[in-house]
């Protein structure tokens, strides 16, 4: 936790596991693509990205899914995954 926790907006539709090794990235000041192990555990060894991305696409009517949130530990941050896609690290 280089910076104490950050706040991402991901009103632009990116998939949401995309937006989680992003947003870890930035805190830990290094590229996307170098987020791998051995240093970094992958994303799929503590959720599963399809999952997690299917449950911040909108519905197959085109209509949003119900609030709520997830939460989850990843590369030592918990993430916390708000229903407007807002992606919060601590």
């Amino acid at each position: 936790m280089a910076n104490g926790g950050d706040t991402v907006d991901t009103s632009i539709r990116t998939a949401m596991s995309q937006a989680v090794v992003e947003a870890v990235a930035n805190e830990e000041g290094v590229p996307p693509a170098e987020l791998c192990p051995p240093e970094y555990e992958p994303l799929h060894t503590v959720i599963n990205p399809e999952a997690l991305d299917t449950l911040f696409t909108p519905r197959s009517n085109g209509c949003p899914r119900p609030e709520g949130t997830v939460t989850f530990t990843y590369c030592g941050y918990d993430i916390t995954i708000e229903s407007d896609r807002t992606v919060h690290l601590s």
